[in-house]
């Protein structure tokens, strides 16, 4: 069986409907619903069971955890604005440290979810290199949370028989509509288009940048899920370790809110307003994922497109009556 965290979440959760695509139904989600609206990620997904992210690890589903054979670790608070460091270091610290000791003593493969927050200002680059990862200096708790797993699985003495760690980029798609202020732009800007027909961007504050040219490398959530199931099913060779997961090709929020606007039919009206003094000194002006360790793991994975990715998402799901995938 396959053991999804953070299965009811935004990428989780589209992983979990790729999987049943594949007829794979053999799944058991483990996730934290509250009284979030992410319940409705789980609508039309096949899956056997369901776990309350607290139990997992307390023993009392060790009978269920004995029948899995592969763990896909997505769990996590993903909110680059969240300040409670505490909180921050027992959710994705800790609890990412006991299932991956789990999967370690079980042998049971492993990829869980990383991020280019771990980055900071980019300074020291995107190289994945095992090498460089322990030099990495984040700019806010959440990717200081995900450095810190990173560097701790690094200096471990064993290993599941196959691991990786996925350091994500800028995801969008399907299955993002409650994460909030951390939802895509292109979400963001979907709704903007319907209620004033204009998108907001930030002014760009620095002079080597236009406004709107600030560049992230966008991917687009079904790619994500696409090449962690094919992590499931390597070469006999072993890739086991830490990679970056953009599309290596970096594109500026004028881009993607362009075509936002041709997806919808509608003319492009951007506003450009101050970035708020709050995040300035943390902004990111250039993120793009090098993708060389990648291209030799899985050198004829073909990414989807910002456009034909920002298209499917309009169309398909922001421009119908069910928001989730």
């Amino acid at each position: 069986m396959i053991l999804v965290t953070g299965g009811a979440g935004f990428i989780g959760s589209v992983l979990v409907k790729e999987l049943n695509l594949l007829g794979r139904e053999d799944i058991i989600i483990v996730d934290k619903l509250e009284s979030t609206p992410k319940w409705k990620n789980l609508l039309g997904l096949k899956y056997l069971e369901y776990i309350h992210c607290d139990e997992l690890l307390t023993g009392l589903v060790d009978e269920i955890i004995d029948s899995v054979s592969f763990i896909f670790h997505m769990g996590a608070c993903s909110a680059t604005t969240e300040m409670d460091m505490d909180y921050l270091m027992r959710n994705n610290v800790e609890y990412s440290k006991a299932l991956f000791q789990l999967a370690t003593e079980k042998n049971i493969p492993i990829v869980y979810a990383s991020s280019a927050a771990t980055y900071g200002d980019g300074e020291l680059g995107y190289s994945d290199e095992h090498e460089k990862i322990p030099k990495l200096t984040a700019l806010n708790p959440y990717g200081y949370s995900k450095q810190l797993f990173d560097e701790w699985v690094l200096k471990q003495e064993s290993y599941p028989k196959q691991w990786f760690g996925l350091k994500f980029f800028n995801v969008y798609g399907a299955n993002e509509y409650h994460k909030e202020e951390m939802r895509s732009l292109v979400h963001k800007a979907h709704g903007q288009i319907n209620e004033t027909g204009s998108v907001k961007l930030f002014r760009s504050h620095r002079d080597d940048f236009e406004d709107g040219k600030q560049l992230r490398d966008f991917i687009y959530v079904k790619d994500i899920a696409r090449v962690m199931i094919e992590m499931m099913n390597p070469s006999g060779a072993n890739f086991s370790g830490i990679y970056n997961l953009g599309t290596g090709q970096a594109r500026s929020f004028l881009d993607l809110v362009k075509a936002t606007f041709k997806a919808m039919k509608k003319e492009e009206s951007i506003e450009f307003i101050d970035m708020p003094m709050s995040i300035r000194n943390q902004y990111q002006y250039y993120t793009q994922a090098e993708m060389n360790k990648f291209k030799e793991f899985l050198p004829n994975f073909k990414f989807t497109s910002l456009e034909d990715g920002v298209e499917d998402y309009v169309k398909n799901y922001l421009e119908t009556d069910k928001p989730h995938y």
